[in-house]
């Protein structure tokens, strides 16, 4: 059973026997999020994309770990005061999988014995390679202990020991965690050979993605630097804008908005293309585009602050990217905006923003006059049959948020020769915590309004996922700000019969 001093068992949901989850919020250490969510962003920034044609340009003569890419979700493994539990970078906190005992039983043994470990949580799916859809599935809602005991951890670096940030080569962490957990059947170290050069990664891919259906590879080398390679996808994607070139460029596409298409036929936005083209294409697709613009309500710029004119969804293209990310680092999803074509109007209009991917290093491959706009030409399957993405079959309907509930209010207002200063606070609880990682659980809106003033109007806001501190920061913010002279305001509620 977790030491209660780290964590608040009350702030967790027992899911299936001794399986546990919950938010961050039941961690007494806040900062174990934050060196999570860093770790991610670090290692993202420092991990090169590559694709299987790319590893003889990129790949120098150096040594190198190659690791077999698992399709799992990222988690990292923490192990304090006897007490172990994961945290992903998205803030769940899961306790008492049956991998930990295990785990618990290694890390005893190792030199270990106060760490955070960084690895991918996975199914063990013996007739095919694992899929992240797995691991959300199972993880979120087991069915029956076989399935929960089909969860494994593939171990991949070290974060910390004893609280020190680790400070060593990649070999010798390789050597760490090899010699932890070499013995483990449902928690190991990520699968990993020693290699040298080009050459010799090359047939590693063919081995293992391309006879044997893995993911990908992650290359790592001390000196050559960190890789990600695999093999490109292909995607059609509806496109509903572009912009122009300038400069001795002009006359020529700059590049394009993508979008996919939802099973209830709005269109999602998904990337901008402005690679792959020909110069002749560029003038031809210019033309054709300029002919097919229409209204909108929503407006996108692309990586130069240009605006997207909008045009009819009239066109499919193919593109290859060499991935696809669903969620940014900090573990939430990336939402990107839903639009309505209304063909009577010839205008787009806003639905509302809904999760999708991240499309890495897209590329034009050719145009599609075989496909159209519809729910399967450009279908968003496409994406999430290869990445999880939320509610990727559901209508905005159906992601209808929850209310907010009001929790506190109160005004005050202090007369100053025939003028009346009014300063209001407002708590609300948004209900939309749990769903979605970019609101807070609780809110604070401070307004202070003073006609005397040069700025007449000041506001101030505060957030909080925790009732106690937000209830603090009432009491603090009142004290502050509500001194002598000033004087609870209450209307009167009261009416003539």
């Amino acid at each position: 059973m977790p030491d209660n001093s780290i964590i608040d068992l009350s702030q967790l949901t027992v899911t299936l026997g001794e399986y546990q989850v919950g938010k961050s919020r039941a961690l007494t250490d806040s900062s174990l999020l934050s060196h999570v969510r860093n770790y991610k962003r670090t290692v993202a920034s420092r991990m090169y994309p590559l694709s299987d044609n790319d590893i003889d340009d990129k790949i120098s003569d150096a040594q190198y770990h190659v690791s077999r890419k698992i399709d799992g979700e990222f988690n990292v493994l923490i192990y304090q005061d006897s007490t172990l539990f994961t945290l992903n970078p998205g803030g769940t906190v899961r306790i008492g999988l049956p991998w930990m005992t295990e785990a618990k039983q290694l890390l005893d043994a190792s030199s270990l014995t106060n760490a955070m470990i960084a690895g991918e949580l996975y199914v063990d799916t013996p007739d095919r390679r694992p899929r992240v859809h797995d691991v959300v599935s199972v993880a979120r809602q087991p069915k029956t202990d076989e399935e929960l005991s089909s969860l494994r951890f593939a171990v991949f670096d070290i974060l910390s020991i004893d609280g020190q940030p680790i400070e060593q080569s990649y070999a010798q962490t390789s050597k760490q965690i090899e010699s932890a957990f070499s013995m483990g059947k449902t928690i190991h170290p990520v699968e990993t050979v020693s290699l040298t050069g080009a050459r010799s990664i090359e047939a590693q891919f063919q081995q293992w993605v391309t006879d044997e259906g893995a993911e990908g590879l992650v290359v790592r080398s001390d000196t050559a630097g960190n890789f990600k390679i695999k093999p490109r996808h292909n995607i059609d994607a509806l496109v509903i804008g572009f912009t122009e070139s300038t400069g001795d460029r002009e006359g020529m596409l700059h590049d394009l908005l993508l979008a996919v298409v939802r099973p209830d036929g709005s269109i999602h936005t998904m990337a901008r293309v402005g690679g792959g083209f020909s110069d002749q294409q560029r003038k031809d697709l210019l033309v054709d585009l300029q002919g097919m613009v229409v209204d909108s309500e929503y407006a996108e710029v692309n990586s130069d602050h240009v605006a997207y004119r909008m045009v009819e969804p009239n066109w499919v293209i193919e593109i290859s990217c060499l991935d696809l990310i669903s969620q940014n680092t900090r573990g939430g999803s990336v939402d990107r905006m839903v639009l309505k074509y209304d063909t009577s109007q010839r205008r787009y209009e806003v639905v509302r923003r809904m999760p999708l991917v991240s499309v890495i290093s897209p590329q034009f491959v050719r145009l599609r006059d075989d496909k159209t706009f519809d729910a399967t030409d450009a279908r968003i399957s496409q994406v999430s049959d290869l990445v999880d993405v939320p509610a990727a079959t559901l209508t905005a309907a159906e992601l209808a948020t929850a209310k907010s509930e009001i929790e506190n209010r109160a005004v005050y207002v202090k007369p100053y020769r025939g003028k009346t200063s009014i300063r209001k606070f407002l708590m609300w609880k948004t209900n939309k915590e749990d769903k979605n990682s970019d609101f807070p659980a609780y809110v604070i809106h401070y307004t202070d309004f003073s006609p005397t003033r040069k700025t007449p109007l000041d506001r101030e806001v505060r957030v909080s996922n925790s009732k106690e501190q937000i209830d603090l920061l009432w009491d603090e913010l009142v004290k502050d700000n509500v001194k002598k002279g000033w004087k609870l305001y209450e209307p009167d509620t009261t009416t003539e019969q």
